[in-house]
Parts: C-alpha cells; structure tokens; sequence
C-alpha cells in the first residue's frame, strides 16, 4: 500500500473595505482539510477476499452511504470492505458549499422526516452542536424594498429627524407599512410549524404533489418558493385560515433592517428547522468511517464502469489516480481497474458522465460567507426573501446565521457547463459581489462585515417533470446502485440516503422508509455506455423516440429494469471521453 499522504489547501479571507466591483472571474479557494483526512493513491487491497463495496464520490451522500453501510448488524469488518474513490477532494463540491439548512417541510416527504431525525440523532450522539455547527432554529421570509429610491427615503427621513417628530413619523411610518401588507397579501398572522401527517403525496411517481419541476429547476438553490408552497399546503390541510403578517419583524431578528421590509412569514420554528455546517459535517462523519479500519479513501477519477458481457453485471470501475502526487510523478496516466461486488454512484451533477442516460444534470450556484459585525448579536435564523432592486427586478438571496458567521447564496444558474474538476468550479466575482451588495441593504451588521469567502458549486437536478428526485437504489445493470438527483435538499436528506442504501445493499430492500417511486431504472437505462468507438457528441435527437418518451416518465409507471433485452457494452470508455473530475452530491 502506498503511504498514506494528508490532504492540504490553503484559504483566503478579504475585508469588505478591498473588495473590488470588477466582474473578475476566479476559482474556489480549497477547504483547510483536517489532518485525519488521509488518503492513498491506489486501493490497499484490504478488500481482496472480502465483499467489496466501492462508493464513487466523498460528498456528504457518498460519506453518510459509507457510515451507515458500516453501522448495519449485517456488517462485518472481516468480511466487508469499503473503498470511496474521489477525484479530487473530500466535500469539494455543494457538499462543502451549501447552506446546511434542514426542514421537515423538504422533499421528497417519503424520506425527509427520517433524515430530520437522523441529523438530530447524529448530533446527539456525537455532540453534533460543537462537532458541526448543528442547532436548531427559526425560519421567515421576508419581502422588501431595497431600490435606491426606498433607500433615500429612509436616509433623508433620518437626517430630518428631530425628537419632537421622532413619535409622530413613526407612527407615520407604521401605518404606511401596514398598508402596504395589506395591499400585498391576503395572508393572516398565523405562522405556519405543523408538518402534518407524513404522507408523501408522490401519486406513485415520487413527486411531492405541492413541488413543481419548475421551482427546482428554475430556482434550484433558493428554496422560498418551494418552502412557501409547502407551508401554505400545510396550514391548508389543518384550518381554514391563511397567513397575513405584518412588516414588523420579530424582536430577537434586530439585525435586519426593518424599514426596508414590507411583509414576513414565518416558515418554521426550532420543532421544524434546524441547520448544519455541510462541510464540518461531512468530514467528521467521514473520520467516523476511517476509524473502523474497514473504510478506505482512494483519490482517484473514475473513467468508467465494468460491466460483464456474458452476465450484463457491474463488476467494477476503470480508474486513474488524480492527486496531487499521482500528478507530479506522472502515474495519473494509467488507467487501472478495481472489481468489487457492488458499485455505488454518488457523484452529484457528474453522473452522467459515466450513466450518459441519466438525466441528471448541474446547476451553478454562488455564495458568499461574512464575518458579521459583532458576531454575538447575530441570532439564529434562516432567512429567504425577496427583494425590490427596481420597478423591474427582484432577488432572491438566501441567509443563514451560523454560529460565527452569516452564509449568503443565490439562484442557480444553468447557463454554464460543469467543469472538468471542482477545483475548477468557475467563481464569479460579480455575482458575489452583487450577493454582498443586496445583503447589506438588508443588514448593517453584514454591511459591516467581512467577506471570508467567495465560492460557487453545482447542485444535482433530476430533469424529468414527473419526479423531483433525487435517485436512490439499484438500477437495471445488476450491482449497480445510484444515489443522485438530491437538488437543493442533499444535505437535508444524506443520512437518510446512507441508511436506506445500506438497507438495500445488506438487506436486499429499504425497510425504513417506501423508496419504490425513486427508483433510478423507472428514469434512465444504466447499460447505455460509450465504447471507444461511440460518439461523445452524440445529438440529443438522435435518441430513440420510445426511450425519450420514456426517459421523460411517459411509461415510468411500467417500472422495472426497462428493456431488458437491451445490449450492454463493455464499459470501457476512450482516455479523452471522461477527463472530468467527479465529486459529491449536494444539496443546501
């Protein structure tokens, strides 16, 4: 075995004072990884002689597979072994840049209430508080006006201000907000935190019935449309009643600028949402695994998959070493193979990359972290809104108040394509800079602040109308197993993906939760992989007109493995064909 090495990076923080207003283009900065992160170049083979699991991706998805498969009675050290291939770090993707927010209110609801708890029995168990930042806390929304115009009204009302007027304007101005809320919303003040019954409303397609396509495609990383939706649908089951607010926010979220806001909602209270550092978590959760001895991780791309032509089983990937090691000794050019029993993809918006029929596909998203003014003051809540730049635009940026710094990201973009490597995620300052920008309208402790970080990563998205994902079990080629799709709830939903794939991998099915309507071969055909003779740009339309009727759910309810009699290939792709580094799902 070669000797292990530890990972290391480097990160740069920049005070708002420097920040510039070129629209500039850069990279992510790499995660400080901790010390216990150790990696090696090539397999042991430790799982020689032993049942082989080898999990594709060290995201939080990927991660919470491995704990969970090590955590199952059926698990034994000395007859199981566990490989994680990554191609280029540990959480590099959504999984070291999300919000971390976790809602009951999420989907898919066949296995969100599940991973509400896992979390908090996580946390439990392993001090999850100090470990990784978990805690629970409240969640609003919130509309405001941000334009210049909104602004200088407020600016001159401030300059004139004298204390005999101080009473009379600001009952002025509490009337003027108060009218506003009611010509806006036809809402009463009666806060939704009941989740209801736990019933999925999929109609058998895993299609949360109150989530649109359209709301994750369109806004992929901010959840206030889709979390809206579910609330109303909530309250809408239990009363007759409707929400309606007013504009005055609640006494203990002083650090936002209540002038500018015109109406609020409240989305959930700490018995529905609670958040995580993704990051954190995702690498003590990994610690976990290494510690078991029977978990190793392999910093390697994956080229493809082996699948047996006389039997049409996965047997295994092709493979070649990507670290930084491998790069400067010049090994990264060989391709080798590693055979295990099962193979477990969990690769995020990379999927189809290996599974070219997957209809999985990445959408870019920004974010910022702010050291805030006075840090202390900042209390715990997730905020989502919707802001008035001008007669003519909104944004929508997301906030999340952690423990010693504040999260800010904004909505996705899908105009560019997934790079080769996630430490090639392009990050553009313009749009960070325009996340910082409207936050501190909205906040003068942001204001204030410090940027620490500019980043961007890609969220997985299910593009198929009939299931907002994710993909979760084996799918038509035996021993191959999908775990993708996850959207913006990935982290949400992780350590109930983890358990449920080892239930299925150990036990032969999902028992703690009814996962039938996610399974990846009512979507796509796994067996449909490029030879080297195969064209990598293949036309879209050129694809079968029965298998795009049915890769867009027209006969998703016939279920099963698809066209069997299909022909399967060898799984052997061409040395330019998949040059792209794979990482971990995601999910805010």
């Amino acid at each position: 075995m070669p000797p292990a090495s530890t990972l290391t990076s480097t990160s740069t923080s920049t005070s708002a004072s420097t920040r510039t207003t070129n629209p500039t283009t850069t990279t992510n900065v790499p995660e400080q990884q901790p010390e216990f992160i150790t990696y090696s170049t090539t397999p042991s083979g430790a799982h020689k002689g032993k049942t082989h699991y080898i999990i594709v991706g060290a995201g939080i998805i990927g991660v919470c597979i491995a704990f969970y498969l090590t955590r199952h009675p059926k698990f034994d050290p000395k007859k199981h072994h566990i490989t994680i291939l990554e191609g280029k770090r540990v959480a590099g993707g959504a999984s070291g840049k999300a919000g971390g927010l976790l809602a009951l209110w999420a989907f898919p609801q066949q296995i969100v209430p599940l991973s509400f708890q896992l979390h908090q029995d996580l946390a439990n168990e392993f001090d999850g508080e100090s470990e990784w930042g978990y805690r629970r806390l409240t969640t609003i929304s919130v509309e405001g006006d941000i334009s210049d115009s909104r602004l200088e009204m407020i600016e001159r009302q401030r300059m004139s201000r004298n204390p005999n007027d101080d009473m009379r304007k600001s009952l002025k101005m509490n009337r003027q907000h108060i009218n506003n809320s009611n010509d806006n919303s036809n809402n009463n003040n009666n806060s939704t935190t009941s989740i209801g019954n736990n019933n999925n409303n999929s109609n058998g397609n895993g299609n949360d019935s109150s989530i649109s396509q359209v709301d994750v495609m369109s806004k992929p990383m901010s959840r206030a449309t889709t979390i809206k939706k579910n609330s109303i649908e909530i309250e809408s089951n239990n009363s007759n009643s409707t929400d309606k607010s007013s504009s005055h926010l609640p006494k203990n979220l002083g650090w936002i600028n209540d002038k500018v806001i015109n109406d609020w909602n409240q989305l959930g209270n700490e018995s529905t949402t609670a958040q995580v550092h993704p990051y954190q978590f995702t690498t003590f959760i990994l610690n976990q695994c290494i510690q078991t001895g029977c978990v190793e991780l392999v910093i390697a791309k994956i080229d493809d998959i082996i699948i047996d032509e006389e039997t049409g089983h996965c047997n295994g990937v092709i493979y070649h070493p990507s670290s930084a090691k491998a790069e400067n000794d010049g090994t990264n050019t060989e391709r080798f193979e590693l055979y295990g029993d099962k193979v477990i993809m969990s690769i995020g918006p990379w999927t189809s990359k290996i599974l070219p029929d997957c209809p999985i596909s990445g959408l870019r998203a920004h974010s910022i972290i702010i050291q805030p003014e006075n840090v202390e003051e900042i209390s715990p809540y997730a905020v989502f809104t919707e802001l008035k730049l001008n007669q003519n635009k909104f944004v929508s940026p997301e906030i999340y108040a952690r423990k010693d710094e504040v999260y800010v990201c904004g909505e996705g973009d899908s105009s560019v394509l997934i790079p080769e490597t996630t430490d090639d995620v392009e990050v553009v300052t313009e749009k960070c800079e325009e996340l910082f920008n409207n936050v501190s309208k909205l906040s003068d402790k942001l204001k204030n602040g410090k940027v620490l970080k500019r980043q961007a990563c890609y969220l997985p998205v299910l593009d198929i109308p009939s299931s907002s994902g994710p993909l979760i079990g084996e799918t038509n080629v035996d021993n191959l197993y999908l775990a993708s799709g996850h959207s913006c709830w990935g982290i949400n939903n992780a350590p109930a993906t983890g358990l449920l794939m080892s239930e299925l991998l150990l036990d032969g099915e999902a028992t703690s939760c009814d996962i039938s309507a996610l399974n990846p071969s009512l979507y796509f055909d796994a067996s449909l992989i490029y030879d080297d003779e195969d064209d990598i740009d293949e036309d879209e339309d050129d694809i079968d007109e029965e298998e795009r009727d049915r890769r867009n759910g027209g006969n998703a309810s016939n279920g099963g493995n698809g066209d069997s009699g299909g022909s399967y290939t060898s799984g052997r792709a061409s040395e330019d064909e998949y040059e792209d580094s794979y990482d971990e799902e995601d999910d805010e």
